[in-house]
C-alpha cells in the first residue's frame, strides 16, 4: 500500500522563506506536497474557502504582514476547518519566553511550532527530518480527528435512534411536566425514585434520562428486582468468583458492573429483600460492590435510577424496607401520571401503538371511529399504558378495517359479543368436504381462544377463563 500523500498550504510573506521551505521538504516530495502559497493571513483564509477539505497542515509564519496573524490567524483557520493541524514557524526575534509562547499558540490550536534557522543558513528553514516527521505527525493527529468526528457522528445518530425507539408521547400538562423533569433532573448523577402505578412507563422515563445525560454513551442497565428470585438477586446485582460456591465455576460479573460508568434502573424495588438491601446502601453510600467469594471491595461508579408502585413509607413501618436505603434512594422523586390523568392523549397514543404493533405484526393499521375512540378516553385504564397495548393489539387482531364502538366495548371485556359466540358455535360446515374431526377441534379452538381473548383486559384473564396457565396460552391465530 502506497503512503498518503499529504497537502501543505505555506503562509509565509518573503520568498527567501518559502525557498528555505520548500529545499527542507524536497527529500519528502513523495509523500509532502506544498499545494499553495499564499502571503497573508486574508489569502489564506480565501484560499481554504475554495477548497475547504483541501489541505492537510498548515505551514505558517507567526509575523507575516497584512495585519492578521499569529494566533488571530490561527484561531480563524480552525474555525473554517477544525481539523486541519497547524506547524507555526517564526524567528529568534519574538520576544517571549519560549514555554508561555509555546502555550498560547497551542491553546490557539496550533499542533507545533519551531524557531527558524538563521538566516545565513540558506538551504534549511529547519532541521529537515525532524520538519518533515512533525508534519506526518500532525497529517496522522488530523485522521485521527477525522475520524473521531465520524464516530461521534454515528454515535450521535444511534443515540438518535434510541430516541425515536423510547419516545414519551403526548402534549398533555401532566406529560409536559414529566418531559420538563427528565429535562432537569437528567443532567446531574444525582439518585431518582420514579413512583406511579403498575404500567405507567417507568423504564421508558428512566432510559429517556439515561439518554439526556452525561452518560448517554456507557451502558443502561434495567432489572426487575421483584422477579429475580430472592437467591439469586445478590449474584445477579453484585457478581460472583469462580468457586464462590457449588456450581461456580467461571466469575460472573454482576449488573452494577455491567452498568459501570453507565447508568442501572432498579425496577420495583420494592419488591427487593432486606439481605440485598444492605448491600445496595453500600454501594451507594461508598461506590463499592462485594462480590460473592472475593475479599477485596470493587469500585463502581454508576448512576442509579429506582422505581416502584409500592407504597415504600409503609414498608418501612412494616419493617420490609430498610429506612436508610428509603433516604438514600429518595433524594428526588418523580410520579409518574396514571394514564386516566392525562386522556386527552389517548388518540395520539393509540396511534403510535397501532403503527409498532401493525409492523410488528405485519398488518395493516385500522381506522377507529371517532365514538369507539371516545370510549377509549372514558375507560378508567387500571392497567395504564401497558393495559392500552393489549387492547391495542386486541384490535389489530379482530382482523377489520373499520373498528367499532363494539369491537372496542370487547377489547376493553365491557361487553360480549353475541355475534362472536353465535359464529363459534354455528361454523359453516362444507358438506361437499368433510375435515377431518381433529381440523374442525382445531378450527374451533382457534376462534374460541380468539373470542374470548378479545372479551379479556389481559391475556392473564383470558387464561384463567379458559382454564389454562398463561404459558400455555398461545402467542396469536
Amino acid at each position: 500500500m502506497m503512503d498518503e500523500v499529504i497537502s501543505l498550504l505555506v503562509i509565509e510573506d518573503e520568498d527567501y522563506d518559502v525557498r528555505r521551505i520548500k529545499s527542507t521538504l524536497r527529500s519528502f516530495h513523495n509523500r509532502i506536497v506544498i499545494k499553495d502559497v499564499v502571503s497573508s493571513g486574508g489569502d489564506a483564509l480565501d484560499s481554504m474557502r475554495k477548497n475547504i477539505d483541501g489541505y492537510d497542515v498548515v505551514i505558517m509564519d507567526y509575523q507575516i504582514s497584512g495585519g492578521l496573524y499569529g494566533e488571530a490567524l490561527i484561531t480563524e483557520i480552525k474555525k473554517m476547518n477544525p481539523v486541519v493541524q497547524i506547524i507555526v514557524v517564526t524567528k529568534k526575534t519574538v520576544q517571549r519566553a519560549d514555554l508561555s509562547f509555546a502555550k498560547q499558540l497551542l491553546e490557539s490550536g496550533a499542533y507545533w511550532f519551531c524557531t527558524k534557522y538563521p538566516g545565513d543558513i540558506e538551504e534549511y528553514i529547519y532541521q529537515p527530518n525532524d520538519f518533515a516527521l512533525n508534519i506526518m505527525n500532525a497529517y496522522a493527529r488530523k485522521k485521527l480527528e477525522v475520524e473521531y468526528k465520524l464516530s461521534q457522528k454515528r454515535l450521535e445518530g444511534k443515540l438518535r435512534d434510541m430516541h425515536d425507539a423510547y419516545p414519551i408521547i403526548g402534549e398533555s400538562s401532566a406529560i409536559k411536566s414529566l418531559v420538563e423533569s427528565i429535562e432537569q433532573y437528567s443532567a446531574t448523577d444525582v439518585i431518582i425514585l420514579l413512583t406511579g402505578e403498575t404500567g405507567t412507563g417507568k423504564e421508558l422515563a428512566a432510559r429517556n434520562i439515561h439518554l439526556k445525560s452525561n452518560r448517554k454513551y456507557e451502558s443502561f442497565v434495567a432489572i426487575n428486582c421483584g422477579a429475580i428470585p430472592v437467591d439469586l438477586i445478590e449474584s445477579e446485582l453484585f457478581g460472583y468468583e469462580s468457586g464462590a460456591f457449588t456450581g461456580a465455576k467461571g466469575k460472573k460479573p454482576g449488573l452494577f458492573e455491567q452498568a459501570k460508568e453507565g447508568t442501572i434502573f432498579l425496577g420495583e424495588i420494592g419488591g427487593m429483600p432486606i439481605t440485598a438491601q444492605v448491600k445496595l446502601l453500600r454501594v451507594l453510600q461508598d461506590g463499592e460492590i462485594d462480590k460473592i467469594g472475593r475479599m477485596k471491595k470493587y469500585r463502581v461508579n454508576v448512576r442509579v435510577i429506582a422505581a416502584t408502585n409500592h407504597d415504600l413509607k409503609r414498608a418501612v413501618k412494616e419493617k420490609r424496607f430498610r429506612e436508610d436505603l428509603y433516604y438514600r434512594i429518595n433524594v428526588i422523586s418523580i410520579q409518574l401520571p396514571a394514564l386516566r390523568e392525562y386522556s386527552e392523549d389517548i388518540p395520539v397514543l393509540v396511534n403510535h401503538l397501532m403503527q409498532i404493533c401493525s409492523t410488528d405484526i405485519g398488518m395493516a393499521p385500522p381506522t377507529i371511529s371517532s365514538e369507539a375512540m371516545k370510549v377509549l378516553m372514558n375507560y378508567p385504564w387500571p392497567g395504564n399504558v401497558r393495559e392500552l397495548k393489549n387492547v391495542v393489539q386486541r384490535l389489530l387482531l379482530i382482523q377489520e378495517q373499520d373498528v367499532g364502538e363494539e369491537k372496542v366495548m370487547q377489547a376493553l371485556g365491557l361487553a360480549e359479543s353475541s355475534d362472536a359466540s353465535d359464529s363459534i358455535v354455528s361454523m359453516q360446515i362444507n358438506k361437499e368436504k368433510i375435515l377431518p374431526l381433529r381440523e374442525i377441534e382445531r378450527k374451533f379452538r382457534e376462534k374460541y381462544i380468539k373470542f374470548v381473548r378479545s372479551i379479556s383486559p389481559t391475556d392473564v384473564v383470558a387464561a384463567k377463563k379458559l382454564g389454562l396457565a398463561p404459558l400455555y396460552l398461545p402467542l396469536a391465530f
